[in-house]
């Protein structure tokens, strides 16, 4: 049975939340706080995570980064709440982080479904071909979730991860937007392809020695992106 970790200030929605999940199947704790859960992390690692946007500090979003920063907990399914209000960028920001997002107020039926949604995907990774992809210096190691380029480590989120190695498992190839997000985010992600340019740009900010003009990611205007085949240098 999946253990989903809840952190939400609000008794009633931590509670709603708790009660969809086990009527689905899964076991819960909830906390009403960020570094509540943080202390359980280091008791019990969950599969899954459901953190409200909004709490009192440590909020959310710096909830998921700190998961994230620690390498035994970088793999866990973070989902966020936020609320209807929130600016779109802020949203896509917080995806940099985040696995999903989910807007409050909220269907249960459709968080459940989310939550299972993530995991499945993580699932999937899991067993997942071992492969080493190789390209211009660049070393993705799938099985290790590893990432060099030039034999120096680099610190990649779970979905620029993601987004990386299916790039350059495609490599020469187009891969539209719509088409990165049904790879990569799965066909039960609700977002828009904007997530997809977002993701890119904090991606090649830490794989491409000039950013704004890209060698490994290359832009294929009006249609979305390619790996290069060849690397130049």
């Amino acid at each position: 049975m999946a253990l989903i970790y809840i952190a939400d200030d609000e008794m009633n929605i931590r509670r709603l939340v708790a009660f969809a999940l086990k009527d689905s199947g899964f076991e819960t704790a909830e906390f009403p706080d960020g570094a509540q859960l943080l202390g359980a992390v280091k008791q019990r690692i969950p599969d899954a995570v459901v953190l409200d946007w909004m709490m009192p500090q440590p909020d959310g979003l710096a909830v998921c980064r700190s998961l994230r920063e620690d390498p035994s907990t970088r793999m866990i399914p973070v989902l966020m709440l936020t609320a209807r209000g929130e600016e779109m960028d802020r949203v896509l920001g917080l995806e940099i982080w985040a696995d999903d997002y989910i807007v409050k107020p909220f269907s249960v039926k459709e968080l459940c479904a989310r939550v299972k949604a993530v995991l499945r995907r993580t699932q999937r990774q899991e067993f997942a071909e071992e492969r080493v992809l190789e390209s211009g210096g660049l070393t993705v190691d799938i099985s290790r979730h590893m990432v060099k380029k030039g034999g120096n480590p680099v610190e990649l989120t779970a979905k620029e991860f993601d987004l990386l190695a299916m790039l350059m498992k495609n490599s020469g190839k187009v891969l539209t937007r719509d088409t990165l997000l049904d790879k990569v985010w799965g066909v039960e992600y609700f977002g828009d392809t904007r997530t997809v340019d977002v993701h890119v740009r904090y991606l090649r900010q830490k794989i491409e020695d000039n950013p704004e003009s890209p060698s490994y990611i290359q832009t294929v205007r009006g249609v979305g992106y390619r790996f290069a085949e060849t690397i130049d240098g």
